[in-house]
């Protein structure tokens, strides 16, 4: 019986202690997308509550925060010009990337964090898309080239983006961050992680989501090209053939 106090009580000191709480919460958890849509932003606010035995840190807060979009299937085909036509070589496939992919940070994550830690936890854009899992058709270092084109690519659509200034501390404690949702941005549901640093170590995570949704006329199609999508081909075809054929008529010189 003894032995078993000693135990406890040793498992007990042994288990780690948070001195710093995050919370956060977001403006919105669902975006309503319609006709008119040119995009939006997300606000994050975020508050840190410290317990009665911890002080303020000398050195502050940092904050990074990690917003992605639906999973996709994505293949990058690497393209050579053979005489006056262009035509696809090699190619790599992304199977589960997200379709969007912001990190917004309140300073420059190189001087959040060690590398080490970014690579392990993956902290910032880069860490994310040069992480293994992101995805594993070649070997490693194999890839790095259409990784580069992938995130080029994205970057130039404005889905995949990095702000070393994008979350500002309004008080020592607490702090706001703006996520941006350009038009182009797919409907679904998006994860947002808020992660507190202090010199250099993770000191709290929290994840919460939002969601873009159709509606109006734009879901109404969508669900028809999902759920009839025979149908709604043909009428597609028909459609076209029918504007083709009213555009001779109209434009015929007699």
């Amino acid at each position: 019986m003894r032995l078993f106090w000693i135990l406890s009580i040793t498992l007990v000191s042994l288990s780690p202690v948070s001195a710093e709480t995050l919370i956060t919460s977001l403006s919105n958890h669902r975006v309503l997308i319609n006709s008119n849509y040119t995009g939006t932003s997300i606000a994050v606010f975020g508050a840190i509550e410290r317990d009665a035995q911890t002080i303020a840190r000398a050195s502050g807060y940092d904050v990074v925060v990690t917003a992605r979009g639906p999973r996709q299937f994505l293949t990058v085909r690497e393209k050579q010009k053979a005489g006056p036509v262009w035509v696809n070589q090699e190619q790599q496939k992304f199977p589960q990337a997200p379709a969007y992919l912001s990190v917004l940070s309140s300073r420059p994550i190189e001087k959040i964090t060690s590398d080490q830690l970014r690579q392990r936890q993956k902290i910032g854009l880069r860490a994310i898309i040069n992480a293994p899992d992101f995805t594993n058709e070649r070997g490693e270092g194999e890839d790095k080239e259409f990784r580069e084109a992938l995130y080029r690519l994205k970057a130039q659509e404005g889905l995949y983006l990095e702000d070393e200034r994008g979350v500002t501390f309004l008080t020592p404690d607490i702090f706001r961050a703006s996520i941006p949702l350009p038009a182009t941005a797919p409907p679904g549901e998006y994860d947002v992680q808020v992660v507190l640093f202090a010199d250099t170590v993770i000191l709290a995570s929290t994840i919460t989501h939002f969601e873009l949704v159709k509606t109006g006329f734009e879901e109404q199609v969508g669900a028809v090209a999902r759920d009839w999508s025979l149908l709604y081909g043909l009428a597609t075809a028909l459609l076209a053939i029918a504007f083709g054929w009213l555009a001779s008529v109209i434009f015929r010189r007699d």
